[in-house]
This record gives structure tokens, C-alpha cells and sequence, in this order.
């Protein structure tokens, strides 16, 4: 059991939680949802001990042990990848790391001891099938037995985060802190991990993530940080919502009750105030304003920082029926073949997912179906692949808007020195400021916002700004590389109604599972060839249907 009572914490002027006191119970899977910048981190950090508060307390039982998803991807660089994993359970890996020593040297009889006390260790903390657990845990998040005994420093940055997940899984910790888990898992890995958290973890868990088919899958209660106040709610991510939102209209339609009462009460003070044998019931009046005002205040003054940003995208000019044609396509980078005899087509209104493991080539195809594509910018432009044998054939009328997965490398360097409004400008000199201002308004760039230094924005706004920049280009056809990182669980939802309302078509990758099933109308599935195919590069699966109904296909 955790408890908070009183807690304070503010980031210089802003308020993040103030005077918050709850429980959070042993067993119970808490979802920690709320807009960017709400404190989402911060709380886990504070549970961690990572961060102090600035009132009040929290009182962690000093029986539970605490496992937390460490964000330093470099602490690791010269351990073995297996190495890293074990040293999630602190006490049996020193033990192991001890008795290697010990037996590398001379053994006498004083170390003869030590070494059966260090074999009770690890036998207490099943340390003799230690090894294998960590490689299932490690295959199961897709890190294959063969990379298991490389440095951790051989691995990307995506790849050494599920090292570390790994790590906090396999300390089986009482209190488990996950803040966002499922960046940069594929969409299998995120599947394994949600099965993982319901059927081996019984402790609590407090998890971060703007995946709501993951919270709907893994929370039992969700803490929603909002109001500057930490509300726990029981069920998962869709419980949560309908819950909230009921909340809300409760509240406001007390308010609006007790603004109508007020105003009856205000009424009769006016008429009778100044009647002596009035007096009293005036008085009476007055005070009943008083706590109706507080309830006003209390119930229809809160605002949420739950913010949707609007999301329309409109084309002047519709592309024709054959929007692209990819036709035996190779793509290889040094002795590596990511790709060969890959073919497909694109029809118009198509709305097609690509989906496949991390590192399977998702990003290189997605690059170099908009290397045949003479509308790009000079922004895009580098982005874009040359095939090395076959062809990518673009349509008539075709004008593409891209999408890349990093967000801040995909600004430019240009939008150093810049503001998003000067940024965005750039793109089409001919627009109006009051244009401009509008798209980025309705991108939540409003205000001091749209003036602050691009450089300086964090990883949401980011892809805020180049979303802004797509709906600008009126683009017939969007390639739109992980779109949804980085953005808040509104946010997702708010380009989730664009891009459902766009009458074009879009070719996009995404680990989210909502997004897809919600989104997609065709799948193409990148996969590793079976064993005893030795052709080179992947094995490509197009279907014809939604990600559910590819998902429950026979022998899927």
C-alpha cells in the first residue's frame, strides 16, 4: 500500500497537484493518464524517490521493493545484454557476480564458506534458472537469443528500452513504475508485454501510456492527473471515460443549478434588503449565496488540461484512381537486403497500415514510396529512398504530405532561430497570418505558444507543428511514419478524426493498436521469411480488410 496525504508539487508558477491525498492498493493495475505536461512522470518519479514534492508526504511500506523503468539508456553500454536483464533481481546478481570471482581465484576454507553462502542466495532467488527466464523475457520483446550475449552499446536506442524492461520485469518488484513502456515495441511486443502484466505480475502497477488499447487491456483502475488534483477511478482506459465525462456533466449541471438559485436569492436581497422586517431572511439569503458561490466555484470553474486539437485534412484536387504502383523493388544498405521483389499497389481512398517487428524495414518502405514522387519539398526530400532494382510509379495528380518518425530532426535545421508561426509561413508565403494562426490554433498552438522558440518544444508539440504543416500542403495522399508518438491520448484521438474524415488516401506505420484497428482498411504486413526460405530481405503479406478481421484470418 502507498499512500499520499497532502502532496504538493509545482514546477516553478505552475501547479501540478496541489493538497492531493489518496491510496493506491497492493494487486491493482493503476493506469496514470492526463494531457502532456499534467505530471504524469512526475508522480512516478516521485514514488520512486527520483523527485521530491513540495508538501505533504508519501509513505511507501518498507517491506515493498520498487522496480522502476530506468530512461538512462547508456548506464549499461559495456554489460552483456543478458547481463542487464539479471541484474533486475540486485541481491541474487551480486551474489553471482561474488561467487564468479571467488572461484577465479585460489579457494581456501574461509572462501569455501563464503561460496556456500552465496549458493544459498542463489538458490533462494531460483538463480539456477535465472538465465533463462531473462531470455525468455527478452525474446518475448523481441531481442533474439542469438544478441543476447552482445554489449548493451551494440543496441539503438528503441532496443536498449526493452532491455531495461526487461530488467524491471524480471526483478518482480511489489510496486512496478512503467512510464511508457510501449515506445518503441512493435505491435506484437506490446501484446506480449499486456499478457505478461495481467497473467505474471501480482503486485501493483502504475503505468504511463498513451496507448489506450494497452490501458484497456492492462488497468484495473486508471489515476487520472487533472484539475491539479489525482482522481482514481475503477475500471479500464473506456470505463474511465465514460466515468469522467458523466462527472462532468454532472458537476457542471450543478453549477448551472446553483448560478440559477443564486440569481433568485440576489433577486430577493435587492427587492426586500433594505425592509427592517426583511432583515433577517435577507441576511439568510446572503449567506446560502456564499456556499452556493463556492459550489459554482468548486464544480463549474474547473478546467481540464485535457485539450483535443482539431484536425482536418482538405486537398484542392482529388489524385486520380491509381495513386501508385511499387513493382519488383530492392532496397539494400551495404550487405544487408531489407527489401526484394517487393510489389504492390496503392488505389485512391486506400488507408493502408504497415505493420511488421521493430527493425523489419517499415520506415525504409514508407521512404522509398515517396522517392518516386516529384511533389515532395525540400524539407521532405531527404527522407526520400531511391530503390536500388524495380520501380515506384506515382499517379496523376498526385501531391504527397510525409510524416517522419523524428519529429525534431524532420523540423530542420531552418527551424532553428524560428517560432512555429515564422516555421510554418515558410511553407506557403501566400497564406494569410490570420490562416496561419488558425491552423496552428486548431493545433493547440495558440497564443505565447505559437511564438516560442521550435527548438524549445517538446516531443508533442513537435509533431503537433509538422501535422500543422501537412494540413497547410492540402496533400491528396499522407505517408505518415508512427504519427501518434509522442502524443497524448487527445491528441491521437484528434487526428484519429481527421485522418477517418480525410477522402484521400494514407499509407501509415504505427505501433498503436487502437489507431490501427480503428484507422486501417488494408494491411500490409512485413514478416521475417520462414527458416527454410533463404531468399533475402522480408516476406510481405497484403490484406484486404481491417486489423481485427486480419487478426482473427485463419491461421493467423
Amino acid at each position: 500500500m502507498i499512500v499520499l496525504s497532502n502532496v504538493t508539487k509545482r514546477y516553478g508558477p505552475k501547479i501540478l497537484i496541489e493538497n492531493v491525498s489518496l491510496q493506491l492498493d497492493a494487486g491493482k493495475r493503476y493506469g496514470v493518464t492526463g494531457a502532456n505536461g499534467a505530471g504524469k512522470s512526475t508522480l512516478l518519479e516521485m514514488l520512486a524517490r527520483q523527485e521530491d514534492w513540495d508538501a505533504g508526504s508519501i509513505d511507501i511500506a518498507g517491506s515493498l521493493r520498487v522496480g522502476v523503468l530506468e530512461q538512462n539508456h547508456f548506464t549499461y553500454d559495456e554489460q552483456r545484454i543478458l547481463d542487464t536483464v539479471m541484474a533486475g533481481k540486485a541481491e541474487l546478481w551480486a551474489a553471482m557476480v561474488e561467487k564468479e570471482k571467488l572461484l577465479a581465484g585460489e579457494v581456501d576454507d574461509a572462501i569455501g564458506v563464503r561460496l556456500g553462502e552465496l549458493e544459498g542466495v542463489i538458490a533462494e532467488h531460483d538463480g539456477y534458472t535465472a538465465e533463462n527466464e531473462a531470455a525468455e523475457l527478452l525474446a518475448g520483446l523481441g531481442i533474439p537469443v542469438e544478441r543476447h550475449g552482445d554489449p548493451m552499446r551494440t543496441l539503438n536506442a528503441g532496443y536498449k528500452l526493452r532491455v531495461l524492461l526487461a530488467k524491471v520485469l524480471f526483478g518482480r518488484p511489489d510496486v512496478m513504475l512503467l512510464d511508457e513502456p510501449t515506445n518503441h515495441l512493435d505491435l506484437e511486443s506490446i501484446h506480449w508485454l499486456a499478457r505478461f502484466l495481467i497473467e505474471e505480475h501480482k503486485g501493483m502497477l502504475l503505468v504511463v501510456s498513451h496507448d489506450r488499447h494497452f490501458l484497456n487491456s492492462v488497468a484495473t483502475h486508471i489515476a487520472d492527473v487533472d484539475y491539479r488534483t489525482i482522481t482514481i477511478y475503477t475500471g479500464n482506459y473506456a470505463e474511465f471515460v465514460a466515468a469522467k465525462y458523466e462527472n462532468q456533466q454532472r458537476a457542471e449541471a450543478t453549477a448551472q443549478s446553483a448560478k440559477k438559485k443564486i440569481g433568485e436569492l440576489q433577486d430577493f436581497v435587492q427587492r426586500f434588503g433594505s425592509h427592517a422586517s426583511k432583515s433577517k431572511q435577507a441576511q439568510s439569503r446572503l449567506k446560502q449565496i456564499e456556499k452556493l458561490e463556492d459550489i459554482v466555484e468548486t464544480k463549474g470553474a474547473k478546467r481540464s488540461s485535457l485539450v483535443r486539437p482539431f484536425v482536418r485534412f482538405e486537398f484542392d484536387k482529388p489524385s486520380g484512381r491509381d495513386v501508385a504502383r511499387v513493382t519488383d523493388v530492392r532496397k539494400a544498405f551495404g550487405t544487408k537486403v531489407v527489401h526484394e521483389g517487393v510489389s504492390f499497389n496503392l488505389n485512391r481512398g486506400d488507408r493502408v497500415a504497415v505493420i511488421g517487428r521493430s527493425g523489419i524495414g517499415k520506415s525504409t518502405l514508407l521512404k522509398l514510396l515517396i522517392g518516386g514522387n516529384k511533389s515532395l519539398d525540400a524539407e521532405t526530400r531527404p527522407y526520400a529512398l531511391e530503390p536500388d532494382a524495380g520501380e515506384v510509379r506515382w499517379g496523376h495528380d498526385t501531391s504527397v504530405g510525409y510524416f517522419a518518425q523524428d519529429h525534431h530532426e524532420a523540423l530542420g535545421e531552418t527551424a532553428k532561430g524560428t517560432t512555429p508561426y515564422e516555421w510554418l509561413y515558410r511553407f506557403d508565403a501566400r497564406r494569410t497570418k490570420e490562416e496561419i494562426r488558425a491552423i496552428l490554433g486548431r493545433l493547440l498552438f495558440s497564443g505565447d505558444s505559437a511564438l516560442k522558440p521550435t527548438e524549445a518544444l517538446s516531443g508533442g508539440e513537435a509533431a503537433r507543428l509538422l501535422l500543422a504543416k501537412i494540413v497547410l500542403g492540402r496533400h491528396n495522399v499522407l505517408v505518415l511514419d508512427e504519427p501518434t508518438n509522442h502524443l497524448d491520448i487527445e491528441s491521437i484521438e484528434g487526428l484519429l478524426e481527421g485522418l477517418l474524415k480525410f477522402e484521400g488516401t494514407i499509407v501509415f506505420v504505427s505501433h498503436d493498436h487502437h489507431f490501427v484497428s480503428r484507422l486501417a482498411t488494408r494491411i500490409i504486413e512485413l514478416r521475417d521469411r520462414p527458416p527454410k526460405d533463404t531468399r533475402p530481405g522480408c516476406e510481405i503479406v497484403d490484406y484486404g480488410g481491417t486489423y481485427e478481421e486480419f487478426l482473427s484470418r485463419p491461421g493467423a
